[in-house]
């Protein structure tokens, strides 16, 4: 018996193959390559789903968005609860498990680097800053665990933010010349100047 030209199956289990699809398509060929026709060839369903459950090309990459953010914040949060009850050891944590797995992945960099350039689209951008935004308060938590004075800790979490994706981004573009270790190593040494300004505002 041949086989089916498109596979069938629950709504649920379809969205998520299409983000899943989306996903591997913007690792694999970047924002350009990021059509209806290519998502839907790689999940093995018919072009007109995609309509059918998101808004469109920009709605389908906006949820892959926010699914990759969610898959990031578990990693996130798990290397927290993992360093323990030491406020700094956590802020060191959240920082660098960017640079270990399973967030430093070669496909993982090239998809976020996908979703950056198309967060000029306003639906995509509305993700980006929701789940940026979502970043930012975990710091800001985080921090003042540490005691860092509330009127710097919205700007050092900005800070630390755009650290991180300069990392990642030079991690993408020069393998090479720089590794996972030394961004952690680079991420450490600022962490120790917030740290420091933490330890003069307790005295």
């Amino acid at each position: 018996m041949s086989k089916p030209a498109f596979s069938r199956a629950e709504p649920d289990a379809r969205r998520q193959s299409l983000i899943e699809a989306t996903a591997r398509v913007l690792a694999r060929d970047g924002a350009t390559g990021a059509s209806v026709r290519a998502i839907a060839l790689e999940a093995g369903v018919s072009p007109g789903l995609v309509g059918h459950y998101f808004a469109g090309i920009d709605g389908l990459v906006a949820e892959t968005y926010a699914a990759v953010g969610q898959q990031v914040h578990v990693a996130l949060a798990a290397a927290v609860a993992a360093a323990g009850d030491d406020p700094r050891a956590r802020v060191v944590a959240y920082v660098t498990a960017s640079f270990a797995p399973p967030i430093a992945d070669r496909a993982l960099f090239a998809t976020w680097i996908a979703f950056w350039s198309l967060s000029a689209k306003p639906i995509i951008a509305a993700r980006h800053d929701a789940l940026y935004q979502s970043y930012r308060d975990d710091l800001e938590a985080l921090l003042a665990a540490c005691g860092l004075p509330a009127a710097d800790r919205r700007l050092a979490a900005i800070a630390i933010t755009a650290l991180v994706d300069g990392l990642w981004l030079e991690l993408c573009l020069s393998p090479g010349n720089f590794t996972p270790g030394e961004a952690r190593v680079l991420a450490e040494r600022q962490l120790e100047s917030y740290f420091d300004r933490s330890a003069k505002s307790s005295r």
